[in-house]
């Protein structure tokens, strides 16, 4: 069974797992600047559990809170975000908010319950 699960991770880092997972798209959290392997990336994963406990051992891959939880991303990803193209996410907003505001640039990052 997999299970879909958002991170605040590089490009370099998402690069080492990237096979492991059945699918995942991400967004570059970078000023417009071309993306090389140390930009910020926020990644939507779909992967089997076994993948999901590699990355939250990863200390590169910081989980962000389940969307439907309604507890706030932590103040390193929002940081991220804010010089990023979803600068206008608030500060105390939760994966739910930062998805549905991801999904305007890349649609498939938007949270799916099915």
């Amino acid at each position: 069974m997999t299970g879909r699960a958002y991170y605040k991770t590089t490009l370099g880092a998402w690069h080492r797992y990237a096979q492991r997972f059945a699918n995942s798209h991400w967004l570059a959290l970078n000023d417009g600047t071309p993306p090389n392997e140390a930009t910020n990336i926020l990644v939507l994963v779909e992967a089997e559990e076994g993948a999901h406990l590699l990355l939250e051992d990863d200390h590169e891959f910081e989980g962000l809170p389940h969307p439907l939880s309604q507890t706030a991303i932590s103040r390193e990803s929002h940081v991220a975000l804010a010089a990023s193209s979803l600068a206008t996410v608030a500060p105390d907003a939760t994966t739910f908010e930062v998805a549905e505001a991801a999904a305007k640039i890349h649609p498939l990052l938007g949270h799916r319950a099915f």
